[in-house]
Formats: C-alpha cells, structure tokens, sequence
C-alpha cells in the first residue's frame, strides 16, 4: 500500500519506490531505502510526516504515493 494509506503510530517496512533514480537518490540520503523501516506519525491532505531512524520527514503527497509498505 502506499505511504499515504499507512496506519499511523506503527512501524511499516519499505518495499518499493516508485520513483525516478534523482528522486531515489535524494531519498536514499534521507533513510528512505526498501527494507527500511518507517512509522507513519501523521497524515493530511495527502502529505505524510514520517519517523525514520531518529529523525522526521515531510513527504509531500507526489511523494507519499510513490513510497509503497507494507
């Protein structure tokens, strides 16, 4: 499912991302990679904020649809 309809509060396992090699890069920088883990904290309109490791990100909803888990 994509990150934009994960369950808040429970760490999700990264298995794809949808997204062209630049984008994949960027996200790798950020701890964003499959088989990572990644805790959904909140969702709005489409944009996610996300726990990875000790740090948090904001997804913007481009994004969030692009990041699948499971």
């Amino acid at each position: 499912m994509p990150i934009v309809i994960a369950p808040q509060n429970r760490e999700l396992q990264i298995i794809r991302i949808s997204a062209d090699e630049k984008t994949k890069k960027h996200l790798e920088s950020l701890g964003i990679t499959p088989n990572g883990n990644i805790t959904v904290l909140s969702s709005a309109g489409g944009s996610v904020v996300c726990k990875i490791k000790d740090g948090r990100v904001a997804l913007d909803g481009n994004l969030s649809t692009k990041i699948f888990v499971r």
